[in-house]
């Protein structure tokens, strides 16, 4: 079994796009963090683009699905938050060149 890190699961997450944007969801800047809870469960806090995006549910069970390639003995609670709302200034810097936006 694999020994799970933040930094494990953060790096599999770039494995995860936002199907209409195309970029992964950490270079766009949508998670705001993973913990691996007491129980070996993994929550990953995150937004999304906008409130009404239509793929949320899709990039959630892309997530849980990549965790659990991880380590398929783990459950993954994707926590969908708020606030801070993101904006386009969240994205790393290979994103923004990516999408043009300077």
């Amino acid at each position: 079994m694999t020994q799970l890190s933040d930094d494990l699961i953060f790096e599999a997450l770039k494995q995860v796009y936002d199907p209409e944007i195309g970029v992964n969801i950490v270079d766009l800047g949508l998670v705001y963090g993973v913990e691996i809870k007491d129980d070996n469960d993994v929550e990953v806090t995150m937004t999304l683009t906008s409130m009404g995006c239509p793929l949320g549910p899709v990039i959630i069970q892309d997530i849980q699905q990549t965790v659990a390639k991880l380590d398929d003995s783990r459950s993954t609670f994707v926590r969908i938050v708020w606030s801070p709302p993101w904006s386009p200034a969240m994205m790393t810097e290979d994103a923004r060149d990516e999408l043009g936006i300077w």
